[in-house]
């Protein structure tokens, strides 16, 4: 008699659960456990400053924006964009834009220029890991290049990039353009993603190819 062959397991999710985390989030208001990830990353380098003007880039659904919204207060100025609407409802000052950022660049210099840009961007993942970092780092370098062009001398871009061996050309492109570069991983990522943070601290407008 032939044996059956016992049924592949499926694979949890491991995304699909709330953590510990994502309650402690929405315990606090916010829309998603990301924010602690931005909430580290500033505690740690001070970026976001009373009075601040920042770009939320792949901002929905929006628990940066939040985070970001309470640092730099009333007196600051806030422009997030999604490619997904992103609903909340923030200050009248604060600008939500739907559309994609990397083809707004003339509405975004309009607004301009900020002294802190954030991207959280992340490609549709297809399930096949070398496509999806190579995605990842075409977004990542993108949106540094974006940076560069709405930054203030002397601002600072913060990245998300999947872990992959186009690390080294990540940083070093963000070496071009400032002054420092740091490699965070915050503990609020989980422990099955390769995301890591980059983080390009007071911009050279020189080599950046701004003009005064």
């Amino acid at each position: 008699m032939a044996r059956r062959r016992p049924r592949a397991r499926r694979q949890r999710n491991p995304y699909r659960r709330p953590d510990a985390r994502a309650n402690q989030a929405r315990e606090a208001g916010y829309v998603a456990r990301s924010v602690f990830k931005l909430e580290e990353i500033d505690r740690r380098l001070r970026l976001l400053k009373r009075g601040g003007r920042v770009l939320d880039l792949g901002a929905a659904p929006g628990s940066w924006s939040q985070l970001v919204a309470e640092r730099i207060g009333a007196e600051g100025k806030l422009v997030a964009i999604d490619l997904k609407p992103i609903a909340l409802e923030f200050p009248c000052r604060f600008e939500l834009l739907e559309g994609d950022a990397l083809e707004m660049g003339e509405q975004l210099l309009e607004r301009g220029p900020f002294d802190v840009v954030v991207s959280d961007m992340a490609p549709n993942t297809t399930g096949d890991k070398p496509t999806d970092k190579l995605r990842s780092y075409d977004l990542f370098c993108q949106a540094a290049r974006l940076a560069t062009e709405l930054l203030v001398d002397g601002g600072s871009f913060v990245g998300k990039l999947f872990m992959s061996g186009h690390f080294p050309e990540a940083r070093a492109l963000l070496r071009q353009h400032f002054e420092r570069v740091r490699v965070m991983r915050p503990e609020a990522v989980r422990d099955v993603s390769y995301e890591i943070f980059l983080v390009g601290l007071n911009l050279k407008r020189q080599a950046s190819g701004q003009v005064d």
